[in-house]
């Protein structure tokens, strides 16, 4: 069974760090872009950042210069650091790979 699970959601502050993790199972995602995106109440999800196989990234607008995506092969894993957060970035994250979907974390930016 293939799951993608994720991690590392919380309550911050605005201006504050959050690092997420997103650990696949069941299968390699080693040669497959993996992804992040996220939806906040009311709104459609949203690609967030993306890395292929080789670890080249790529952002959504809105979060060039304060996230950074990575992965580690090994660990079958990608993670998304976050930082000067901003109440806007307050939405459920997903992380994304073959077509697989994760269950989601929670990030909440209070002002």
């Amino acid at each position: 069974q293939v799951q993608l699970v994720e991690s590392g959601g919380g309550l911050v502050q605005a201006g504050d760090s959050l690092r997420l993790s997103c650990v696949a199972s069941g299968r390699s995602f080693n040669q497959y872009s993996m992804r992040w995106f996220r939806q906040a109440p009311g709104k459609e999800r949203e690609f967030v950042a993306s890395t292929t196989p080789n670890g080249a990234a790529v952002y959504a607008e809105s979060v060039k210069g304060r996230f950074t995506v990575s992965r580690d092969s090994a660990k079958n894993s990608v993670y998304l650091q976050m930082n000067s957060l901003k109440p806007e970035d307050t939405a459920v994250y997903y992380c994304e790979a073959g077509q697989y979907w994760g269950q989601g974390t929670q990030v909440t930016v209070s002002s």
